[in-house]
């Protein structure tokens, strides 16, 4: 790919999970990724990589570090990850204090995007639209917010990312 090229990592979280009607529940299928950057009509050249389908609740430590090991091995110098809000921050910090000269932004959803009302496809372009415009760090992309990722957290009461005061 070229040097403009963005890399997509798909995680999975609630961006990506699909409504199972005979189960009654949330589940993952395969990635709307696909369907998304064709319905946003994305021309800057994507990679993009299924580094896994989970919900971020049951991401452990060797999930985070799959998709350090991705980040790093990667050519493109900007990345976007689709990740479970739950568990978000925690591979933001591990991303972030590995300190790779690169731009990364993690981004998800509260709704999943087949869901109507769906807050993914705003937040997907808010972070492709970041990843090329920011400099390298990693960063968190939600809710029509750009944050830096030792100065966000989720506030689970009232379902949004918010920023830190300085300590």
């Amino acid at each position: 790919m070229s040097e403009d090229s963005i890399r997509v990592i798909v995680t999975g979280g609630t961006f990506d999970k699909h409504y199972d009607e005979i189960q009654g529940e949330l589940t993952f299928r395969e990635s709307h990724m696909p369907e998304i950057l064709a319905k946003a009509r994305v021309r800057v050249p994507v990679v993009l990589e299924m580094n896994q389908l989970i919900d971020s609740l049951q991401m452990q430590d060797e999930n985070r570090m799959a998709v350090l090991v991705s980040c790093k091995s990667a050519p493109e110098k900007r990345i976007v990850i689709t990740h479970g809000t739950d568990t978000m921050t925690a591979t933001a910090s591990l991303l972030g204090s590995a300190g790779l000269a690169k731009t990364i932004v993690l981004t998800g959803a509260m709704v999943p995007y087949k869901i109507q009302d769906s807050d993914a496809l705003f937040n997907f372009g808010t972070a492709f639209s970041a990843v090329q415009l920011l400099p390298p760090g990693v960063y968190i992309a939600m809710n029509g917010r750009v944050f830096s990722w030792d100065r966000v957290r989720k506030n689970k009461d009232l379902g949004v990312f918010e920023a830190l005061e300085p300590s």
